[in-house]
């Protein structure tokens, strides 16, 4: 549901947001409201709640691919893509990311989704991405 609080022009845009049919149409709604956040005609507040608000629309929508938009979700992918760009996610980094998606309200699953999409798309580019797992109790490591 809207905002209270939402100014008309991001209405409007939270309505075409919801008759969305495809990742492409929102992809380009999102495109458009960079568009409007770079010429000052929405706040980045506005841009945002709407880039949450795609995001979570294009979790209804069939299909596996990412849809690049200003949320939460596009600031944590950048900073998982960040982490990968050497194809190692070490312990450290991967508890640094659970931190981040603690303060961005990004969820396991969230995060599990959005890193099998990334591999998928670095693998289709012939890299490989080695990611360390933590030790069990005891002292066994998942292989």
């Amino acid at each position: 549901m809207a905002a209270p609080g939402m100014t008309r022009r991001s209405r409007k845009y939270f309505k075409k947001i919801q008759r969305a049919k495809t990742h492409y149409d929102l992809q380009s709604i999102a495109s458009t409201i960079q568009t409007e956040l770079d010429r000052r005609n929405l706040s980045y507040d506005e841009a945002l709640n709407l880039g949450n608000f795609i995001q979570n629309r294009a979790d209804q929508l069939p299909g596996n691919s990412i849809v690049y938009a200003v949320s939460d979700r596009d600031a944590y992918r950048r900073t998982l893509e960040l982490y990968l760009r050497d194809a190692l996610l070490t312990r450290t980094e991967q508890l640094l990311l659970w931190e981040e998606r603690r303060r961005l309200g990004i969820s396991d699953d969230e995060h599990d989704r959005l890193l099998d999409q990334l591999l998928e798309i670095w693998k289709s580019q012939g890299r490989s991405i080695t990611i360390q797992r933590f030790d069990r109790a005891g002292g066994a490591a998942d292989a």
